[in-house]
């Protein structure tokens, strides 16, 4: 067995017998640097308190500074170590200080979530070219930016576990009405991650996909509520339209098609993202995995 192998075994079975000791500290992501977008809230957020909870060390980076402090006070407090690296991924000078301000405080990176991403909906016709390139330039551009920054520190030979995981949607393996922008964005990292898997393979990173289903978060309940945030100082409405229903759906009638009946939570997907980043997913690069509570099958 490989050194590598090895240390994977040890780490495995630490974990589940829950011993811990100097050399080998508790926590499937034990002393590995995490760095996840998107991570103030939502599933990222749940993200980050996961992989502090495993030993990670968690650089927390959000658009909105306020949630990403105080995600990143909340994996501190609980004994954890991480640190808030906020601002705006579309912003083409973010993705190099991300990168360096994270080496500068924990000296290396093992993980990259690329997790940061929104809606902006709108049926084909009425889509403008704005609306449909602010969709490529978070859920495309950043990733790629991130990566290529991070690149020098994660092409190495080195034996350390290293893993990118990028979020993409049933939106993009299925394609959904209101969403050409959005499904062609999230299809074009399921792209991305194949490739960055062949080049970067042989380094030992693999990277990986996962495509959500109908996870409950801001971006999935009624648009009515009155979500919205700001990016480039354009307002967005976040949500999906309800229109003048005077009741909402029953779930059975929303959850027809879906095995399990039900919506997922932060939590569900949160630990669909530290699965592969974790020793259990090793030998797994490349790939696309849908939690999606059975819907599509």
């Amino acid at each position: 067995m490989s050194a590598i192998a090895a240390s994977r075994v040890n780490l495995l079975v630490n974990h589940l017998s829950s011993a811990s000791s100097a050399t080998h500290p508790a926590g499937l992501l034990a002393g590995q640097v995490a760095i996840i977008t998107g991570a103030g809230q939502g599933i990222g957020g749940a993200a980050a308190l996961l992989f502090g909870k495993e030993g990670a060390h968690v650089v927390v980076s959000d658009l909105d500074d306020v949630k990403g402090k105080a995600v990143a006070e909340e994996i501190n407090k609980a004994g954890g170590k991480a640190i808030a690296v906020n601002g705006d991924v579309t912003d083409p000078t973010f993705p190099d200080r991300l990168i360096e301000e994270t080496v500068k405080a924990f000296g290396k990176i093992n993980i990259v979530v690329n997790n940061a991403g929104y809606t902006f909906d709108g049926m084909l016709h009425k889509t403008t070219d704005k609306q449909f390139q602010m969709m490529l330039d978070v859920h495309n551009i950043a990733p790629f930016r991130i990566l290529r920054a991070a690149s020098k520190y994660m092409r190495l030979k080195d034996g350390e576990s290293r893993s990118i995981v990028n979020i993409s949607s049933t939106s993009g393996i299925h394609g959904n009405v209101g969403q050409a922008n959005y499904a062609t964005a999230k299809a074009g990292i399921v792209g991305f991650t194949k490739t960055v898997a062949k080049e970067w393979g042989a380094f030992g990173v693999r990277c990986n996909t996962v495509a959500y289903g109908y996870i409950d978060t801001r971006l999935t309940r009624a648009k009515e509520n009155g979500e919205t945030m700001v990016v480039d100082g354009q307002k967005i409405s976040l949500g999906i339209p309800m229109g003048a229903k005077k009741e909402t759906p029953s779930p059975a009638v929303v959850f027809a098609d879906t095995p399990l009946k039900r919506a997922g939570n932060v939590d569900e997907a949160a630990g669909s993202i530290l699965l592969l980043c974790s020793p259990f997913a090793s030998y797994i690069t490349g790939h696309t995995l849908e939690v999606t509570g059975g819907k599509g099958i």
